[in-house]
């Protein structure tokens, strides 16, 4: 996850991009916006969570700033904190530490944070959240960002999805191992009878048109539905990473197989996830 550390200055930036970096982010600061893409783009190939401050020094004109960073965030993953605080306190900040506001020495000190505020407007509405630090020790604003940066790690885990498995097996086999939950397709008529079928799989046209019309087929398929309609997200909420659903017959070539391409299907056009099919007595891995 990449985060953008922007704001008034002397408003806390230094803080909250320190306190990101104590979480173990990989960390730069005044990064001139120009070379942000290419910095982005090397933090993610890489895999590292990072975060680079960004404030009105890094480019002459803030108006470019602000389109930079519109068009970043259309590719690539940022948050952006936007470091605040009143007016008065930051005038009082300046005085009290003799820092150099980066618009002076060419107007004064209170002149220099309004002409700040406003070129950074188009930063603030951007924000995903907006840090007022004025009443905040840099300990308080330093826990308020990693507060933050945990609620996304939270959201981040609870969007990941689950790496659905669907498992096809016979009983004459034994049950395939790291089945989360099996499902028994004996009770549904066997093709297995029927001569002309015996030879098929639940994957030929044959076999499927045979199961389609019978009513105790269509009710099991319906109820397997809502079941997984109704706990999928539980399982994200739970933070469920793999999710193995096993259906078994006989033999393991009819039933089990039908039912399985037919669940992974409708999973498919659900948006649920993208299963991994195996048919265990056909050596079949889709």
């Amino acid at each position: 996850m990449l985060f953008i550390i922007t704001g008034l200055s002397g408003a806390g930036k230094s803080t909250a991009l320190h306190a990101l970096e104590d979480l173990g982010l990989f960390c730069t600061d005044n990064l001139p916006v120009t070379m942000l893409a290419h910095w982005a783009e090397n933090m993610m190939r890489n895999a590292n969570d990072a975060a680079v401050g960004i404030d009105i020094r890094s480019t002459e004109n803030p108006e470019l700033l602000s389109q930079a960073l519109v068009s970043i965030r259309q590719d690539l993953p940022w948050k952006i904190i936007f470091i605040d605080a009143e007016n008065t306190v930051l005038q009082r900040r300046f005085s009290t530490l003799k820092r150099v506001h980066p618009y002076a020495p060419d107007i004064d000190l209170e002149q220099a944070i309004l002409a700040e505020r406003i070129a950074l407007e188009p930063l603030h509405e951007q924000a995903d959240i907006v840090m007022n630090s004025s009443l905040l020790t840099p300990y308080q604003l330093a826990q308020s960002v990693e507060s933050f940066w945990q609620k996304q790690q939270d959201n981040l885990a609870n969007a990941q999805p689950v790496t659905c498995s669907l498992v096809s097996f016979s009983y004459q086999k034994g049950l395939p191992p790291g089945a989360d939950m099996v499902m028994d397709m004996r009770f549904l008529p066997n093709p297995h009878y029927e001569p002309a079928l015996a030879p098929m799989t639940g994957k030929d046209k044959a076999v499927q048109d045979f199961f389609k019309p019978i009513p105790e087929v269509c009710l099991a398929e319906y109820k397997i539905k809502d079941w997984l309609t109704f706990i999928w997200p539980h399982l994200i909420q739970e933070r469920k990473r793999y999710f193995t659903l096993a259906f078994g017959c006989s033999g393991g070539r009819h039933r089990s197989v039908y039912m399985t391409e037919r669940i992974a299907a409708w999973m498919l056009e659900q948006g649920m996830s993208k299963p991994m099919v195996r048919h265990r007595e056909l050596g079949d891995i889709q």
